[in-house]
């Protein structure tokens, strides 16, 4: 979570920065135009021109790029954004406090023994809880069958954990690929159409220009959006590992100390 808010606050700081920047060219920019325009001219130069709503103007990209590729592109940025809310949730209500459920098992194991233990671990929730109740399954068969079986299961609880990332991943990479594809078909259009007209006309390659980058932009955009998914996905998995790691030998400890006492 430290290097999710750090990132953040870097992200926060650059845009600052460019909007910054961007203040200051545009104050230059109208000083220069308030110089150069005559005076009689300066209220026709200066009226603010009818700003095109953000869903207007994203729907005419969306026709300008093509339907087709730009369609393929909206429909890994939707499933990859519902794989990674799908992992989210389940990681966050898989996060517990690790402390509290190995004092609650110690606790448990000195009023009630095993069976009131294992009841503790049926009660919580996550990967955590889950891997000390296949642990105290085993306890009679010896500490050393406990502390393998939590070693095998805890693979089982990582494999579950990451469970969906691949497709994520995927669709990480097929977005942006899907951009460059429709890129290089609307250069292809766009040649064909200049060989058609019979000359290179600069409306006709510009337009042409215009359209097939589209693709390539609005792939980028959902490869870096779920990208910051992605990794968001992996920090809150590292962090749930380390707890899984650390409680576990508190575990074998607490079940060390308990078999000494009987």
């Amino acid at each position: 979570m430290k290097k999710f808010f750090m990132f953040l606050a870097v992200a926060g700081v650059m845009a600052f920065s460019a909007n910054t920047v961007s203040a200051q060219d545009e104050q230059a920019a109208a000083a220069a135009t308030e110089v150069a325009a005559p005076a009689n001219d300066l209220a026709a130069l200066t009226a603010a021109a009818p700003e095109v709503p953000l869903h207007q103007a994203l729907k005419t990209k969306f026709i300008e790029g093509g339907a087709g590729f730009m369609s393929l592109i909206i429909i890994c940025l939707i499933i990859g954004l519902a794989l990674s809310i799908e992992r989210i949730l389940y990681l966050t209500f898989s996060k517990i406090n690790t402390k509290k459920l190995v004092a609650a098992v110690e606790k448990a194991l000195e009023n009630g023994g095993i069976e009131a233990a294992k009841k503790v671990c049926r009660e919580t929730r996550g990967p955590v809880a889950s891997i000390f109740y296949q642990g105290l399954l085993r306890y009679e068969q010896g500490v050393d069958v406990v502390e393998k079986t939590i070693v095998s299961y805890g693979s089982v609880q990582m494999s579950e954990m990451e469970s969906g990332l691949s497709w994520i991943a995927l669709f990480i990479a097929i977005a942006p690929s899907l951009g460059f594809l429709g890129t290089v078909i609307g250069m292809i259009q766009a040649f064909d159409a200049i060989q058609a007209a019979g000359d290179i006309s600069p409306n006709v390659v510009a337009g042409g220009m215009k359209v097939a980058l589209i693709t390539t932009v609005a792939g980028l955009i959902v490869a870096m959006i779920l990208q910051v998914f992605y990794n968001y996905i992996l920090a809150k998995i590292e962090s749930i590992t380390i707890d899984m790691e650390d409680s576990s030998i508190s575990l074998v400890d607490v079940l060390t100390k308990y078999a000494e006492k009987k």
